[in-house]
């Protein structure tokens, strides 16, 4: 199978939203079987950033919010956007600071993923944040109910595993973190 040509053909393009944080496009295709349909894409103009803080004992850091989209609170590693020009790894040590106030001296990106592929091209990074220190956090205004919580990582992925975290790129990135400290 010829995995570098799309078997869609896009017969038409129109931009159905913009705004500073997304676009939403909706495309006339043919599908792989010759039907023509419709298929609506979300482009966002950040890569979502997320970060596992891990000490030497294997404790980490979640982050606790409000989530407006879901309408529910949310436990989730420490995360944010990185505009698509700006380096991975600047703002990955500019959002755990951001949000925890922890800064490490080891960094490892430990995944790449997208985020929700049928309707999204969303690209997602993970790193692990070792060698850790601490000081302030320095919130942003959306952010100023955000909850820090400190535990084992065996408690967080415990967390995972009872769908107490929910978030994609917390999932993902504690689950692959457990595995390379094989922890069950």
């Amino acid at each position: 199978m010829k995995t570098s040509e799309s078997p869609w053909t896009t017969l038409s393009a129109e931009e159905k939203y913009d705004n500073n944080w997304i676009n939403v496009t909706e495309y006339e295709v043919l599908n792989p079987g010759g039907g023509q349909g419709i298929y609506g894409k979300v482009s966002f103009k950040n890569k979502a950033i997320g970060i596992i803080p891990l000490d030497d004992t294997n404790h980490t850091w979640l982050v606790g919010q409000h989530r407006y989209t879901l309408n529910e609170y949310s436990w989730e590693i420490p995360e944010g956007g990185a505009p698509l020009a700006e380096d991975i790894f600047s703002a990955a040590k500019r959002e755990l600071k951001e949000e925890t106030g922890i800064m490490a001296r080891r960094w490892e990106k430990i995944m790449r993923f997208h985020t929700s592929n049928s309707v999204t091209d969303e690209e997602a990074f993970v790193f692990l944040a070792t060698e850790l220190s601490f000081g302030p956090s320095e919130l942003e205004e959306t952010e100023s109910d955000l909850v820090v919580k400190k535990l084992h990582l065996t408690e967080a992925l415990n967390m995972v595993m009872q769908s107490q975290i929910t978030d994609s790129m917390s999932v993902a990135g504690l689950l692959k973190v457990a595995r390379m400290k094989g922890v069950h």
